[in-house]
């Protein structure tokens, strides 16, 4: 993920690539960065695109959950890169030679330069590719999951679950804005605050919303009720990473994700349910913060801790 600082505050670069692909492809208009863009939108073909993902990337596993949710492995493609990166790039360094066997590429910046030789910002991940062409479509990650439950539909599984339900639809947008806002980008405000005040301020900040979920999901199953939604994927992602990485590394350390009982029941819920757990890599994950981040963990040492076989401990939250 890219970002930029501003002061001693973290600021996460926002600006991606804003095409879309949807079931009617065409030109559109649309807000972004507050100026009207036109935005190129691709015709949802199967087989056209290749989802360029990794393991470790918490923006980029909730693309990988979505799209097994929804029962689209046959429709688009995945390619994973591997944990660890320079400043140019993911790269493609678990396949057989260090080359994605449908692109060809060993780093997913060839698909970046391949549509903009000039490409001016970070090489993100979830990227969507263009299989013909082996261009980047977009690495617009909030889009790419939106899209994928509303513009795919045609190509899911008959029993998907319905993510954004309608009747709650406002209230998840909220919600969703809250958790990105103060817990998916929280956890990075104090791992990359410049200052002990921006720390401290983005560290009761984080806290504020880790007990408003905590107290929010005491009565309900999920965090919209009886039912799995796309505001539960967005959690889950930095839940999961939460003990691993984000206590330590990032020093959100009041308490551990594992001693908040209806946070960690919740966590484990999920990870327990097909299609979460078994996207996690934790030596994965751990690998990319501990060793990418270098100006916080200089020596590169990757903790061996903590045992994951506690997240199949039971739940209770059936």
């Amino acid at each position: 993920m890219a970002y930029t600082a501003k002061g001693t505050s973290f600021d996460r670069d926002m600006n991606y690539i804003p095409d879309r692909i949807t079931r009617e492809p065409g030109l559109s208009q649309d807000k972004h960065d507050d100026q009207e863009l036109t935005v190129r939108t691709w015709p949802a073909e199967p087989g056209r695109y290749r989802l360029v993902a990794a393991a470790a990337c918490p923006w980029a596993n909730r693309a990988i959950i979505v799209r097994r949710l929804l029962g689209l492995e046959d429709v688009i493609s995945l390619g994973l890169a591997g944990p660890t990166h320079d400043e140019r790039s993911w790269t493609f360094d678990l396949d057989p030679g260090g080359v994605d066997p449908v692109l060809g590429y060993e780093r997913l910046q060839q698909a970046y330069l391949a549509r903009y030789p000039d490409y001016p910002r970070g090489i993100t991940v979830p990227a969507v590719v263009d299989v013909a062409s082996k261009e980047v479509v977009t690495n617009d990650f909030p889009w790419i999951t939106h899209d994928l439950f509303f513009e795919w539909r045609d190509h899911h599984r008959p029993d998907a679950p319905d993510l954004w339900p309608d009747a709650v639809r406002d209230e998840m947008d909220e919600v969703m804005q809250r958790i990105f806002t103060e817990l998916n980008n929280g956890v990075y405000r104090c791992g990359f605050a410049g200052s002990q005040e921006a720390y401290d301020a983005a560290y009761d900040r984080l806290w504020t919303t880790m007990d408003w979920l905590e107290e929010r999901l005491a009565d309900r199953r999920y965090l919209m009720g009886d039912a799995i939604t796309e505001a539960d994927v967005r959690l889950f992602t930095t839940l999961a990473r939460f003990d691993a990485v984000y206590h330590g590394h990032f020093k959100c350390n009041r308490n551990k994700l594992a001693e908040m009982p209806v946070l960690w029941a919740y966590a484990r819920d999920l990870f327990q349910t097909p299609g979460f757990g078994e996207t996690i890599d934790f030596d994965q994950i751990k690998r990319h913060y501990y060793v990418v981040h270098r100006d916080i963990n200089p020596t590169q040492i990757v903790p061996k801790g903590p045992d994951p076989s506690v997240w199949l401990t039971p739940h209770g939250r059936g």
